[in-house]
């Protein structure tokens, strides 16, 4: 039986997309799996009643994971609108992180939308070794980068330096806005 986490309408989504994916038939398909071809047109029409046993055959037969048959796609295109997302505010500035995109498993980065206001400094310490941040100033000025010596930069400039030594970020214009790439190498 499906479970709330796995809604039988994204498995029918799921074994549809990953059997047209492969260039396979129903019938071709139920054959490689070993289930009855009556069973997989129930279940790619969200009317079957899958089992744990009767999708692990499945994911075996086109060569995906399970957890590919039972969990909603992630969307190729992925916004976030102004004002919104995972936010968090410094406690030493007027200084505020909103997480844009966390790594990946294929990748080695975030990205967050700083938003800052002039009258405190943003002090961070060390992060691990290998990390460099990249900025790309998008409204306001700021001083960014390692702590003895920061670049004043403007909209449209770009800094990029190493994380693992202490750095600094300080909003000179109200409304500083910058995107900040964390690389982890």
């Amino acid at each position: 039986m499906a479970t709330e986490g796995a809604p039988l309408d994204v498995i029918a989504a799921s074994l549809k997309r990953e059997r047209e994916r492969a260039g396979l038939s129903l019938t071709e398909l139920a054959r490689l799996a070993g289930i009855a071809k009556s069973t997989l047109s129930q279940l790619e029409s969200a009317t079957g009643n899958p089992s744990v046993e009767t999708l692990w055959a499945l994911g075996k037969a086109l060569d995906v994971p399970f957890s590919k048959l039972v969990e909603p796609p992630v969307p190729r295109i992925h916004v976030i609108r102004n004002g919104e997302g995972i936010t968090v505010a410094s406690e030493e500035a007027d200084y505020l992180a909103t997480l844009l995109a966390s790594c990946p498993p294929h990748a080695r980065r975030d990205i967050y939308l700083i938003r800052a206001e002039p009258g405190s400094v943003r002090r961070s310490d060390p992060h691990r070794p290998g990390i460099i941040e990249h900025v790309v100033v998008c409204h306001g000025r700021a001083l960014v980068g390692m702590a003895g010596e920061p670049i004043e930069v403007g909209p449209g400039d770009y800094v990029a330096y190493p994380g693992d030594e202490a750095h600094v970020f300080e909003a000179l214009e109200p409304g500083t806005t910058v995107v900040l790439l964390s690389e982890h190498t």
